[in-house]
């Protein structure tokens, strides 16, 4: 929000400086992010001075050039070569002079540099209009009045506005503050706790008067609830045209561009006093007749932009007797607006329900600043104020008469709030004791009035415009804003606590394995929760009907609550490829939402993805990708950090994964993991294989809670490893063996790994050869040769039984 130094000195005539007066609204909760000089003509004219034309002679080397001699005060005239056909000698004319800085009509700065122009020497400038941005004319010189002295600045002679901006980052709760009134109170406030007591002058409306009463609109709000408060005024014999300079100044300082007078007093209103106004043109408004109401869905309606737009039951608009006119607190029509050709409008000013601007203004992707203001709740009191207001300065501005009473309907007045604060309380939140006497005194200087007062507290009325501001602690808030945050001591007494949470609290869980990932080289992603209801499209398993949508969604892409991780996942994959970054390793904690008969639910999901080479390119270490068998060792070694040691293993069932594993406890399933098919990658331009893992992270969460730690000490006698080369079926898996072998010893087998695998020449058709290693370990005694033996052997049997083996 950008709010101006000068514009401000009209409601409190400070004598404190911009940069005094930006630090005091940074500490009333105003932030000032930006403190900017503002010129209606940039450069402000410096270096521009009052010039005679001394003589005036042809150009020998130009038809269309002309020689000057100029008297600009100095000790001797300046050579200035023009080209103006209007030039001539006698004439006062404004010279830039040697070094003078000027500006393009694009804002591109040039200085004005001694040269030769045809071979003539030229000092300096003798200047249009349009070229010191003192008008659009560019036929010749501009001629000042003969009076002047040479030598005389130029600036001194037009009306160049100085003032400063202040770019305020103002939160969405402070809508009280979205004016240079309610900058103003707040700045009155700040300075009366400084002792400077200054008065805060409005602008009077004494002067509003009724000329005649020859143009009467009718109006009529159907919908009360979504407009509880509505005027308007008629104004005939107006002269649409420029606003005056002081008007321009005003909102070309605050970023706003002047399109005619009518339209520049309505931005003017609201950008002094914060309530939006429309002027429809009246004789456009059919039947004399304005209705507030809403119209059924799909009705057609074209805005000031020249856009189409379907309307929604829910949108109120402000119709008269035959069509819809305006989107009431959004946007205006493209046929009902003031134009050059206007000479009588309907002049509207009302207080809106926020919540359907809101809602109508999202729908529709517009923000306007009106919606910005109505959204956030405007003062309900102000809007008749601000007709008046708005009405006065357009009759200054643009001539005509009141030729109408003001239509105010306004049923059910919308209250104060009231609210009682209690010192302890105040006391308990601040972190000291406010002297009583300053609290009640920034209270009054806030507009909160003072009811009542006990030893216990205070009883209060807060304005209805603040509306952030219904709870006790709102009310400590806005005294200790005001009281400064920085006059609250520091305590020197240091509390600390000690926790008493559970060491399998979600949060501590998430930091290990997050821990765990970061040292083997994954980065966190944080991904968008919304995201396109497309990509049901990319599985047979997620249903649309299971769609969490979003009633103002920002646009199609964000419309649905995520199902998946996947695919934010593979959107982060893809933007970092794209930038060639292709050897990835990410992991996400996220939620996904779901829609099931007439309930919602949400679980959280721990996800991984690797893609592209495991190691950066090195001389010394072979290049090798990230494949499946790499993601099941980061799985399992995720289940084991989190004492999960035993599961069960089986195919992946969902229609994502070309190939991939369910893990799971039981009736639990703790992960599914695999290699993404190709189909869904190509939807995301990804042309290299990605594995992903997606873990149930709340059943993972509740199954390590069951699970107790075991400490056992270091065997002292040492293991021994052998080897089995075994020839089997092709059908006969790892898995088989392990579980043959530990049947078969289940004391002294310790560990059992499959270290080599063989399929090819020299083996008999449908066979394929294992090399297994056994690693056997007594933790009382050392094994002997024999022991080892008669194992190796019992092992040998079971395999040759069960399975079918054979040593090779």
């Amino acid at each position: 929000m950008k709010i101006s130094y000068n514009w401000l000195k009209q409601f409190l005539k400070t004598s404190w400086t911009p940069e005094q007066t930006s630090e005091l609204l940074t500490d009333l909760g105003l932030e000032v992010e930006g403190l900017e000089s503002y010129q209606s003509i940039k450069g402000g004219l410096e270096g521009v001075v009052v010039g005679e034309v001394l003589t005036c002679v042809k150009h020998p080397n130009a038809d269309k050039l002309k020689v000057t001699t100029v008297d600009v005060g100095d000790e001797s005239p300046l050579q200035i070569v023009c080209g103006a056909p209007n030039v001539d000698a006698g004439q006062k004319v404004p010279v830039a002079t040697i070094g003078t800085v000027l500006c393009t009509k694009e804002d591109e700065a040039w200085t004005i540099k001694k040269g030769k122009i045809r071979g003539e020497a030229s000092h300096g400038m003798i200047c249009a209009e349009d070229e010191l941005g003192l008008g659009k004319s560019h036929d010749g010189i501009l001629v000042l009045d003969e009076k002047l002295k040479p030598g005389t600045p130029v600036s001194d002679i037009f009306d160049i506005e100085n003032d400063y901006v202040f770019e305020i980052g103002l939160t969405p709760n402070r809508a009280d503050a979205m004016s240079h009134l309610g900058t103003a109170r707040d700045l009155r406030a700040g300075l009366i706790q400084k002792e400077i007591n200054l008065e805060l002058i409005t602008p009077s409306v004494s002067a509003f008067q009724v000329e005649n009463r020859t143009v009467k609109i009718d109006v009529n709000v159907i919908n009360q609830d979504l407009a509880p408060r509505y005027c308007g005024v008629t104004i005939t014999g107006l002269k649409v045209k420029e606003s005056p300079k002081w008007i321009q100044h005003r909102l070309k300082a605050i970023g706003l561009s002047p399109i005619n007078n009518i339209v520049d007093a309505t931005n003017y209103v609201l950008h002094e006093l914060g309530q939006p106004l429309h002027a429809f043109d009246a004789v456009k408004i059919t039947g004399n007749k304005v209705e507030v109401k809403t119209l059924k869905a799909g009705t057609k309606f074209v805005t000031l932009d020249g856009i189409e737009r379907e309307l929604h039951e829910d949108d109120l608009m402000i119709c008269d007797a035959e069509k819809p006119m305006c989107i009431a607190g959004v946007f205006g029509g493209e046929h009902s607006g003031v134009s050059e050709s206007t000479t009588s409008i309907f002049l509207e000013s009302a207080y809106f329900n926020p919540v359907s601007i809101r809602k109508t203004a999202k729908r529709h992707g517009l923000n306007t600043d009106a919606s910005f203001r109505f959204e956030r709740g405007i003062d309900p009191n102000i809007t008749e104020y601000a007709l008046k207001r708005a009405a006065l300065l357009i009759q200054d501005i643009a001539g005509g008469e009141i030729t109408s009473d003001i239509v105010d309907l306004y049923p059910k007045k919308i209250k104060d709030f009231e609210v009682r604060l209690s010192f302890e309380n105040a006391k308990k939140l601040v972190g000291e004791e406010i002297p009583r006497e300053v609290i009640k005194r920034i209270l009054t200087s806030l507009d909160i009035k003072v009811n009542n007062v006990t030893e216990a507290g205070l009883g209060l009325t807060v304005p209805a415009y603040r509306n952030d501001v219904q709870r006790e602690a709102d009310i400590i808030e806005e005294i200790l804003r005001v009281y400064g945050y920085n006059n609250i001591e520091t305590t020197k007494k240091l509390n600390a606590s000690i926790s008493t949470t559970s060491r399998f609290e979600d949060y501590k869980i998430q930091n290990i394995i997050g821990d765990q990932l970061a040292s083997q080289g994954f980065f966190e992603i944080l991904s968008n929760s919304l995201t396109t209801p497309n990509y049901i499209e990319l599985s047979e398993q997620l249903k649309e009907n299971h769609n969490v949508t979003m009633l103002n969604p920002l646009s199609n892409d964000l419309s649905v609550l995520r199902q998946s991780l996947l695919f934010s996942g593979l959107e982060s994959i893809s933007f970092n490829i794209n930038r060639k970054r292709s050897n990835l390793k990410f992991f996400e904690f996220g939620k996904t939402y779901h829609a099931y008969d007439n309930k919602r639910e949400e679980y959280k999901h721990l996800s991984l993805f690797i893609t592209g080479n495991q190691f950066a390119e090195n001389w010394n270490q072979e290049n090798k990708k990230s494949d499946f068998f790499v993601m099941k060792g980061l799985v399992c070694s995720i289940l084991e950090r989190l004492g999960v040691l035993k599961f069960n293993e089986s195919p992946v069932k969902s229609d994502l994964f070309s190939e991939g594993l369910s893990l799971s406890l039981g009736k639990n399933k703790l992960v599914d993991f695999g290699i993404i098919k190709k189909s869904v990658l190509k939807h995301f331009d990804i042309e290299q294989e990605v594995v992903y893992a997606d873990f149930n992270w709340d059943t993972v969460l509740d199954v390590i809670k069951h699970h107790s730690i075991k400490f056992k000490s270091i065997p002292k006698y040492p293991e021994v490893r052998r080897d089995f080369a075994l020839l089997l079926d092709n059908n006969v898996t790892f898995e088989s063996i392990y579980t043959v072998a530990k049947q078969t010893e289940k004391q002294l087998l310790k560990e059992i790994n499959l270290f080599d695998v063989y399929q090819g020449k020299n083996l008999p058709k449908g066979k394929k050869s294992y090399a297994v290693s056994f690693t056997l370990q007594d933790e009382r005694k050392t094994l002997n040769e024999k022991q080892i033996d008669k194992i190796m052997k019992k092992l040998q049997s079971s395999f040759e039984k069960q399975l079918g083996a054979e040593l090779r």
